[in-house]
């Protein structure tokens, strides 16, 4: 049987005026199955390719947040319930590590599923 699930691409922008970006990770949510996950990737020669200036501890940093927000032990979005906390991460934002637009789709695999889209969107090819 496959449920729902949603998902956002965690992508870096180092200088939002410019809109340009690397894709860094993905966030996916499947409430049918209470699932919350990020893993990110940072390919930081496509990071600096793009602004050498960019602090990349600091995105690295920033990344680590969006991982450890999905885990049991979320600091401040601990109370949170999973929904809240993927609402919470995708919310729009104005800094240089942001969650791209919320898509959904089926999967009897959340894991197997997060796998595939970080293969498609985040890994180069």
């Amino acid at each position: 049987m496959k449920d729902v699930y949603e998902y956002a691409v965690i992508r870096v922008v180092p200088r939002v005026e410019r809109g340009e970006l690397i894709n860094a990770g993905v966030l996916l949510y499947c409430q049918p199955r209470g699932y919350l996950c990020a893993r990110v990737e940072l390919d930081e020669p496509r990071l600096r390719a793009l602004d050498t200036r960019t602090d990349v501890e600091a995105v690295r940093h920033a990344l680590d947040a969006y991982r450890l927000s999905c885990t049991e032990d979320a600091g401040p979005l601990a109370a949170e319930s999973l929904g809240s906390r993927f609402r919470w991460l995708t919310a729009p934002r104005s800094t240089i590590v942001q969650a791209g637009p919320v898509h959904a789709g089926l999967t009897a695999d959340p894991e197997a599923e997060l796998d595939h889209l970080m293969s498609r969107l985040v890994r180069a090819a």
